[in-house]
């Protein structure tokens, strides 16, 4: 085995609904999900200390079987029939709980680089499910692009990307318990519903105002009012020139979709005078 890495990369929902709850308590979603140019790097390589070793440059990380990079390298052993010796270092970019599958995308990463270092001993369908018990934002991470997700985000439909664009990412200071938050979602009314198919609609026509204009997550009501910041951090990516704006995900990151890099750089920037982190990316198709 030598030593490899790879990019991970974040992603943001353009839409996210609730549909319904499977009897084992899962909320069901129905979800159009993007990958976006922010991104961690993971490297695998040989160690010398028995099992495997993770590292991290953010020190509140977890480096033990509480990661879920960690966790990813376990089960693929267990399910390749192997046991080695790895070292995984993760180099952190994409914030932690903002809901843009930072951990996710780690594990999928760990997923990939493992498969191909040991001659793909695991097919496409073997890596999905490996994923899929990882978590259910893993199996949209071992690729990029657009993608519709249904069920609680395992089953998968590719869809057009988004048309050249930039995205600033905001990131407030506090993260949101997604447990919570579906609990919170439980106990209210929900007022506003995405439309996903005009969204695809907007995606197969090459639209980027009209995509931006439908951008729609039902857990962001619920979110801010927990959290009134997240909906002033959007409304104010909104009079810096965002085409649209949401919180993806559970939260707490939200973003804002601009024509021009220019425009953007420039919302980034005064977006970062705030409390809050801010990152400028681009969609990845």
């Amino acid at each position: 085995m030598r030593s490899q890495s790879c990019k991970a990369y974040a992603k943001i929902n353009l839409t996210l609904d609730i549909t319904g709850r499977r009897p084992d308590g899962y909320h069901l979603i129905e979800t159009v999900m993007h990958t976006i140019s922010l991104c961690d790097t993971v490297t695998v390589k040989p160690a010398r200390k028995a099992g495997i070793t993770l590292r991290c440059n953010l020190p509140y990380v977890p480096c033990d079987e509480r990661n879920i990079a960690y966790q990813a390298a376990q089960l693929f052993f267990q399910k390749a029939g192997r046991r080695e010796n790895i070292f995984i270092d993760l180099r952190k970019r994409i914030p932690v709980g903002a809901g843009m599958a930072g951990g996710s995308t780690d594990a999928a990463a760990v997923l990939r680089l493992l498969n191909r270092a040991f001659g793909m001993p695991l097919g496409e369908k073997a890596l999905h499910a490996l994923a899929l018990e990882l978590g259910a934002d893993v199996p949209f991470c071992l690729s990029t692009g657009c993608r519709l997700a249904r069920g609680i985000g395992e089953e998968l439909s590719p869809t057009p990307s988004l048309p050249p664009c930039w995205i600033v990412v905001v990131k407030p200071r506090f993260s949101i318990s997604t447990k919570k938050l579906y609990e919170a979602i439980d106990s209210v009314e929900l007022h506003e519903k995405p439309d996903t198919a005009a969204m695809l609609r907007a995606l197969e026509a090459k639209d980027l105002a009209a995509a931006a204009r439908l951008l729609s997550n039902v857990m962001e009501e619920a979110a801010a009012l927990e959290r009134p910041l997240i909906g002033q951090l959007r409304q104010r990516l909104l009079e810096l020139g965002a085409l649209g704006a949401r919180m993806t995900g559970s939260g707490s990151a939200v973003y804002g979709i601009f024509a021009q890099e220019g425009a953007a750089e420039r919302a980034r920037q005064a977006m970062a005078q705030q409390p809050v982190q801010a990152w400028l990316a681009r969609p990845i198709g």
